[in-house]
């Protein structure tokens, strides 16, 4: 009888400082150290680690420039307030009331945070595969894109590319070049497309370049990328849209209850 070899033990091959950040960032995105709390002293990571002061440094300063902790000589490091933000998709779907603002804004302000969303670029094109497929559209077929960038308190939170069949966004808002008042879910509804239900593919990717410039990231931490497909009455696509966060910063929390 042969035995199989037993399989190789994985080695983790990131330097000892990335390593450090890694357990730190963990604490932090779990809430063992939540916002405001003191990170444990120098001395105590150098034990908890077996690591030197500078290694030790080398992994707080990563932290720092992702934006995770703040810190000055001869003061603890501690984790900025309101970092870390729970987004809950669900809550973007609901068409705005008359009047009332965009419901994303409205989500953020619940937190104490300024919210704003900046449109980038409104133009027919060709969609990535997946957003084609989703749409059920040809190899060579076109949808108009509207992107956009929403930022947190000024700092970049999510790029958003949003793509409609070209049948139902041209000659409509959804092709100006401003923001929808109230948000797309409020307009589709009243172009006779109300939402009726939305599915999510949520992966974690190395970011583009594109990506890695417009949400300002430190390094190349995985993105959080949503490709959320709207539908309307009788399964008809209506939207595609391509989110991407940055991984280190956000977390997505979904509802569901028994079918």
């Amino acid at each position: 009888m042969i035995v199989p070899k037993a399989e190789p033990e994985a080695h983790d091959r990131r330097s000892l400082h990335e390593r450090i950040a890694a357990d730190l960032r963990d604490d932090i995105m779990s809430g063992e150290l939540p916002p405001g709390t003191n990170l444990p002293s120098t001395a105590q990571l150098r034990t908890r680690f077996d690591a030197s002061n500078a290694t030790v440094q080398k992994a707080l300063q990563l932290l720092k420039d992702e934006g995770l902790v703040v810190g000055r000589a001869g003061a603890a490091v501690t984790v900025r307030e309101h970092r870390q933000r729970t987004m809950r998709p669900a809550a973007s779907l609901t068409p705005a009331a008359a009047g009332e603002t965009f419901p994303w804004l409205t989500e953020a302000a619940k937190h104490g945070a300024h919210a704003r969303i900046t449109l980038l670029d409104v133009a027919e094109t060709r969609p990535p595969a997946d957003v084609r497929t989703a749409l059920g559209l040809p190899e060579d077929g076109a949808a108009l894109l509207r992107s956009q960038i929403l930022l947190i308190d000024d700092e970049p939170a999510e790029l958003v590319k949003s793509y409609y069949p070209l049948g139902i966004a041209r000659s409509t808002p959804l092709a100006d070049r401003h923001r929808i008042k109230g948000g797309t879910p409020a307009l589709l509804t009243e172009l006779g497309h109300p939402p009726r239900r939305s599915v999510d593919r949520v992966s974690a990717r190395v970011p583009t370049q594109e990506q890695f410039q417009a949400l300002r990231l430190p390094s190349s931490l995985p993105v959080l990328c949503t490709l959320r497909v709207v539908y309307t009455d009788h399964g008809r696509p209506v939207e595609a849209t391509a989110m991407v966060k940055a991984g280190h910063l956000y977390e997505l929390q979904y509802e569901f209850v028994p079918e």
